[in-house]
This record gives C-alpha cells, sequence and structure tokens, in this order.
C-alpha cells in the first residue's frame, strides 16, 4: 500500500497527540486538586495512548478498506477503554477487586485472535466475535461470584457495562466482515 506518510512520520503524529492529550490532565492537575495523578499515572497513559495509536497506524497499513480501518480502529479503542476504565475505577468493584482480573483475559484473548488470524480480516471477525464472548462470559461469572453486592456493582451496572463492551467488540466484528465482503483484501 502507497501512504502518504511514511511509518516514522506517522508515529511522530501519534507521540505529538498523545503529548497534546496528556495536556488535558496535566492542566487540570493545575488547576483543580481533584486532579491528583502521579507521574506513573502520566507515564501509563502516555504508554497506552501511544501504543494504541501506534498499533492503529501499524494494523491500518495491512488494507487499502475503509472498513477495515475504521473496525480496527474502533477495537483499538474499544480495548483501551476496557483496559482503561479497569485500571481507573474497576469494573466491577474498586479497580483492586481480583474479579476485574477476567478483562485482561479478554484483552488476551482478543490479542492472541488477532495474531493467530494474521490481520486478515475475516480471522480478525472471529478474533472479535470471540472476544465478544468472552466478553459476555464475564457477567455470569460475576454474578455466580456474588461481585454484584460490591460498591458500585449492582446486577444491572455488571450487565450494562458489559454488555456495552460485549457490542463494541461485536460491532467491530461486522465491520471486518463486511471488509472481506467487499472483497477488500489486506496487503
Amino acid at each position: 500500500m502507497n501512504n502518504k506518510n511514511t511509518l516514522p512520520a506517522s508515529l511522530a503524529k501519534v507521540a505529538a497527540t498523545t503529548l497534546l492529550i496528556l495536556l488535558i490532565p496535566f492542566t487540570a492537575s493545575l488547576i483543580t486538586d481533584e486532579m491528583a495523578w502521579s507521574m506513573y499515572d502520566f507515564l501509563l497513559a502516555g504508554v497506552m495512548l501511544f501504543g494504541t495509536g501506534s498499533a492503529y497506524v501499524l494494523i491500518s497499513r495491512q488494507s487499502n478498506s475503509l472498513m477495515y480501518r475504521v473496525a480496527s480502529g474502533l477495537t483499538l479503542v474499544t480495548a483501551l477503554f476496557l483496559v482503561w476504565i479497569n485500571l481507573a475505577v474497576g469494573v466491577i468493584g474498586p479497580e483492586d477487586n481480583a474479579g476485574n482480573l477476567m478483562y485482561y483475559g479478554v484483552i488476551l484473548i482478543l490479542m492472541t485472535g488477532i495474531l493467530a488470524a494474521r490481520f486478515r480480516p475475516r480471522g480478525m471477525a472471529n478474533a472479535l466475535v470471540t472476544a465478544a464472548l468472552a466478553q459476555a462470559a464475564t457477567v455470569p461469572v460475576a454474578l455466580a461470584r456474588d461481585m454484584q453486592s460490591l460498591p458500585g456493582s449492582s446486577v444491572m451496572e455488571i450487565i450494562l457495562v458489559n454488555g456495552m463492551f460485549v457490542m463494541l467488540f461485536a460491532l467491530s466484528g461486522v465491520l471486518f466482515l463486511q471488509a472481506t465482503r467487499k472483497n477488500e483484501t489486506p496487503l
């Protein structure tokens, strides 16, 4: 594929965007005591944002398909959002609740599926469906382990939050399938 930007130029844009995004919490921390990020928080956020952006740059170069690129972006943003929420406040109960480790399992399943698919759209679709199913499986596990009794974790909250991630992963899978149906194959 002939991209306008070279890889180093694209990664430089990702780095600049990461720094601009990190200026938001940095500025907030100067204005209010409510925003109390440590240096570790900024470093972790920077690594996560730069890593996600870099992954998008690399994955989106695998295909000329707009649908493939949208699906890739949605997949990465959804995974980033899941990890970010889990680290910040926890999906179920507080962030230090051991039940939240299930969500890293979902990410591991997703990453394994993507690598096994070698970035081919049909395989990516399968990886996303598997991730959606793994995400859905966290609900009965959480409820069976009585995690709804934790602060901030009612049955409805567990179902709705996990349902949102299931839908986002599934939507990404559908978009990857659309990329295969239009005979838009990766390079």
